[in-house]
């Protein structure tokens, strides 16, 4: 009798992710912790791979405290099912006291968070890759930068995906002295200089973290096929020139590829249990004028369900998002538009001048500030006719497509994920889906928030079947199954063989 074909077996190794399927393992309805948008991809992409039936394994650090899990408490029977084993835990934590009792991911300290990464990576190479015995790894950020490397050591194809350009620099001597023996695959490491022989580089030519993963790993990926694109072409300055080479240099082998992220599944509006009124493409006109007025009366804006609502979900952040580009022309758009309305839930440096130009000119009625909050933010999303994102650059972006969803027009300057995800609306043509401008400066974002203001003033029967259109194409574009199936592409041209058998 001809046995059954084995799928190949996927290890995931991320710092962080937001939730994990039923059937993964013991507990996965506890393990949560995020950072950003790479928790949200992680958990949609095991989420899709495990309901294909995928053979797929996910490694992360035991973060006790945010996962609510007191083992002291825990009687043997409980601690056994919450240890669990290969044979019927797909899970697997690595164990240090440094993840123990954290309240985040990250930490501002740059000593603290080098030591948590080399806690995670030595777990994971010396006890979670042998138990494991995957027959590929997926590895996610710097914080995973030596894995790769190991995987090459032993003959396991790796991929690499590169969510944010940031990296870290540490000497072998200390990944030596947190318990992982750079010595086996020290040639596969990236220095900040070619290194003369494993001695003289040990303790002197210290190891970038994101460049190694690069350099390691047999293929690449970015969050966007045009921020690849972007780096490849050297259009970024903030960009480290090894972490842009060895991007390019992967990029020249065939060896990357761009795959766009999708937002959370939480994102819809059928069933998003934020909104004062639940609806769909088919009755999203009267719905959304309902969310409208609950959000103006939780946010003070002048409660108008015809008021043209921009909303603002990124973070303040002007070396990205763009939030300078809003301020220089927030006073001429509320007096050039007086019925435009302008909602920012989301935190960050910039937040301060948003506030003193509010209060400077009295525009609390036409211009809400508020702090992030998960539950206003997606009725922002209900509540809006358009959203702003005018970033300098973007790799991937997710509250541009999660606009969509909710039938809100991105208004998105031309640039990386923002580029793959929004085509300038065409109602003539029947096309597009927001509004695009091209010059990275306040005159242009002055210009796209007049075109959307024009397509405010188109009546209903020409604007509703529009909206109808770009949310029903977003479903089937924007969604963790399409990226999944990304995956499993790469997958499965690294293993030559089908990953579900």
């Amino acid at each position: 009798m001809k046995a059954k074909k084995k799928n190949p077996r996927i290890l995931i190794v991320t710092p962080e992710i937001t939730y994990l399927p039923e059937g993964m393992g013991n507990m996965s309805n506890k393990l949560q912790a995020k950072a950003g948008g790479l928790a949200d991809v992680s958990a949609s992409l095991v989420s899709a791979l495990f309901r294909q039936g995928a053979d797929i394994h996910v490694a992360l650090p035991h973060y006790r405290r945010m996962f609510h899990v007191d083992v002291g408490r825990l009687i043997s029977s409980e601690l056994r099912v919450y240890t669990g084993n290969l044979s019927n835990n797909r899970i697997h934590l690595a164990e240090d006291r440094i993840f123990y009792y954290r309240d985040s991911v990250y930490s501002n300290y740059d000593t603290d968070s080098v030591l948590t990464a080399l806690a995670f990576e030595r777990e994971v190479i010396n006890n979670i890759i042998p138990l494991v015995q995957p027959d590929l790894i997926h590895c996610n950020d710097w914080m995973t930068g030596l894995v790769p490397a190991f995987a090459r050591r032993l003959g396991i194809p790796c991929l690499f995906t590169v969510h944010n350009i940031h990296t870290k620099l540490v000497s072998m001597a200390a990944i030596e002295d947190r318990g992982i023996d750079a010595a086996e695959f020290w040639k596969y490491l990236f220095f900040e200089r070619q290194p003369y022989n494993y001695e003289e580089s040990r303790s002197n030519n210290r190891v970038d973290q994101l460049a190694s993963g690069i350099f390691a790993a047999h293929y690449i990926n970015t969050v966007s096929p045009t921020f690849l694109q972007e780096v490849v072409d050297n259009r970024h300055s903030f960009i480290p020139a090894d972490i842009q080479r060895e991007i390019a240099n992967k990029a020249a082998a065939g060896c990357a590829v761009g795959i766009l992220n999708a937002p959370d599944e939480s994102y819809q509006p059928e069933s998003d249990g934020d909104l004062e009124v639940k609806y769909g493409p088919a009755d999203h006109y009267e719905a959304k004028r309902s969310n409208k007025t609950a959000f103006q009366l939780k946010t003070g804006l002048r409660v108008d369900p015809d008021a043209p609502l921009f909303f603002w979900p990124s973070r303040l952040d002007p070396i990205q998002k763009g939030c300078q580009l809003l301020t220089d022309i927030l006073y001429k758009l509320t007096h050039d538009f007086p019925n435009l309305q302008i909602a920012i839930v989301a935190n960050g440096s910039f937040q301060k001048y948003f506030r003193q130009i509010v209060a400077l000119h009295s525009l609390y009625d036409q211009v809400s500030v508020c702090d992030f909050d998960e539950g206003l933010s997606h009725l922002g999303f209900a509540a809006s006719d358009f959203m702003l994102m005018p970033s300098l650059f973007e790799p991937c972006g997710l509250p541009q497509m999660a606009s969509q969803l909710y039938g809100s027009l991105p208004v998105v300057h031309d640039t990386g994920g923002l580029h793959d995800t929004v085509e300038m609306i065409d109602v003539a043509a029947n096309r597009g889906n927001g509004f695009v401008f091209k010059d990275y400066d306040a005159p242009a974002l002055y210009w796209a928030v007049g075109e959307a203001m024009k397509f405010a003033a188109l009546p209903k029967a020409v604007k509703e079947p529009q909206i109808a259109r770009v949310m029903e194409e977003a479903k089937g574009r924007f969604n963790h199954d399409v990226t999944a199936s990304k995956y499993i592409e790469i997958y499965e041209k690294m293993l030559q063989r089908p990953l579900v058998g």
